[in-house]
C-alpha cells in the first residue's frame, strides 16, 4: 500500500474482534516505534503492552474509553532520559512517544490490524496500577487487534480542513 493509502486507509478503531494479534504482528508494531525519530536520538519511549486478562483489567480501569481489544498498548517516556530544549527546557519525550506511536499505528493499519489513539486516561492511576511505571510519564493509550466485522470509520473520520487553513507559506 502506497503512504498516502495508508494514510486515508486508517482511521480510529473502537469495535474490536476478539481474535488475537500474532506475535509477529506485535513485532512489527513495536518495531515501528522503536524506529521512530526522537530528539537527538534519545529514545525515551518505552511500552507496556498489555495481553493477559489481568493487565488488559488494569489498564481498563484507567480509562473510560472501552473498547474491549485483545491488546493494549500504554506508551510512556522517561523524563530523565529525553531531551530538553536549552531556550526554556521543554521536555520532548511526549513529542517523541506520540511520534513513536503514529509510526506504530500506521503499521498496524498496514498489517491489517486497527488502533485508536486514546488520550482521555488517568495517568496516576495507570501507575498505581502498573509499579512498572514508576518514574516514567503516560502519555498514549493505544488499543490495538483486529477490526470488528461492523466496524467503521466514524463520520468525523474524513471530516479534514482544508489545507490552506492549515498551511502558511511565507
Amino acid at each position: 500500500m502506497k503512504f498516502e493509502e495508508l494514510c486515508d486507509a486508517r482511521y480510529s478503531l473502537r469495535k474490536f474482534d476478539s481474535r488475537p494479534v500474532e506475535a509477529e504482528k506485535l513485532q512489527k508494531v513495536l518495531e515501528a516505534g522503536r524506529k521512530a525519530p526522537t530528539a537527538h536520538n534519545l529514545q525515551p519511549q518505552r511500552f507496556f503492552v498489555m495481553q493477559s486478562e489481568e493487565a488488559l483489567a488494569k489498564a481498563d480501569a484507567c480509562t473510560a474509553c472501552h473498547f474491549h481489544p485483545p491488546v493494549v498498548i500504554v506508551a510512556v517516556y522517561d523524563p530523565e532520559i529525553a531531551w530538553k530544549r536549552e531556550e526554556d527546557g521543554k521536555n520532548h519525550g511526549e513529542i517523541d512517544v506520540t511520534l513513536a506511536v503514529s509510526q506504530m499505528m500506521l503499521q498496524a493499519a498496514e498489517l491489517g490490524l486497527g488502533t485508536t489513539y486514546v488520550g482521555m486516561f488517568n495517568p496516576e492511576k495507570l501507575l498505581e496500577q502498573f509499579p512498572e511505571m514508576k518514574g516514567l510519564q503516560p502519555t498514549a493509550y493505544l488499543p490495538l487487534g483486529y477490526p470488528a466485522e461492523t466496524a467503521h470509520p466514524s463520520r468525523l473520520h474524513a471530516d479534514r480542513k482544508p489545507l490552506e487553513e492549515l498551511a502558511v507559506f511565507l
